[in-house]
């Protein structure tokens, strides 16, 4: 190790260049906040209190609606239609990944 490199970083191996980033259902409360932060960033600071104190982890994010954003707290409409758009975004995206790996498993198995 040289001078002024104290942190280790493991070599890139077959099976971390396969990894799958880890779908939006099954995220904590702590990568929910996270998601939001990055891309709500603009409310974040508003509403991100209601996500915890209600424990929104992911399941609980994709399923979440308008109504169900009121119920949290967020009572203006035009804050509830971006962080609709950005929930579907994420839902859409989702759905995308889980359609392909279904196609791929199914390559695998028919080959």
């Amino acid at each position: 190790m040289t001078a002024g490199t104290d942190s280790y970083q493991a070599p890139k191996t077959k099976a971390s260049k396969l990894a799958r980033p880890k779908i939006c259902y099954h995220w904590t409360v702590a990568e929910v906040q996270k998601w939001f932060k990055r891309h709500c960033s603009e409310y974040y600071a508003l509403y991100a209190h209601y996500f915890s104190e209600h424990e929104i982890n992911g399941k609980a994010l994709v399923g979440l609606s308008q109504s169900s954003l009121l119920r949290l707290g967020i009572t203006n409409a035009e804050h509830r239609d971006a962080l609709c758009r950005q929930i579907l975004k994420l839902r859409l995206k989702a759905d995308i990944m889980e359609m392909r790996e279904i196609q791929m498993r199914h390559r695998i198995t028919s080959a």
